[in-house]
């Protein structure tokens, strides 16, 4: 799971994105405002923030780098550019497979026993 935080005023702003099943949920004040699911190399998130201004998050991946970037916009302008790389990336991937591994033997020692 990548997490991007950003803090705007008095509000916490988070873009959190499954690596593996497409699953993309944007959290404000930590109550989930917008969710969807995207396979896509970028996707884009409109929420609308206390003050009544519209906000916008695009998240994008750079397919030559494959560094992730969350762009963070307040009516229309800029304010945030997060960037997280392959690092991070490669390290969520080694934990799943890992896990999926380990989940593969215990079903393969279940079945032996029975």
């Amino acid at each position: 799971m990548t997490s991007f935080k950003y803090q705007l005023n008095q509000e916490k702003i988070e873009l959190l994105a499954s690596d593996w099943i497409g699953l993309e949920r944007v959290l404000v004040n930590d109550k989930i405002v917008s969710t969807k699911v995207n396979f896509g190399q970028r996707s884009t998130h409109k929420i609308e923030l206390k003050s009544g201004k519209p906000c916008r998050l695009q998240l994008l991946i750079d397919p030559q780098t494959e560094q992730l970037t969350c762009r963070l916009y307040k009516q229309n302008q800029l304010i945030a550019s997060l960037k997280q790389g392959k690092q991070s990336l490669l390290s969520s991937k080694t934990f799943f497979e890992a896990t999926m591994m380990l989940a593969c033997m215990s079903s393969l020692g279940l079945y032996w026993i029975s």
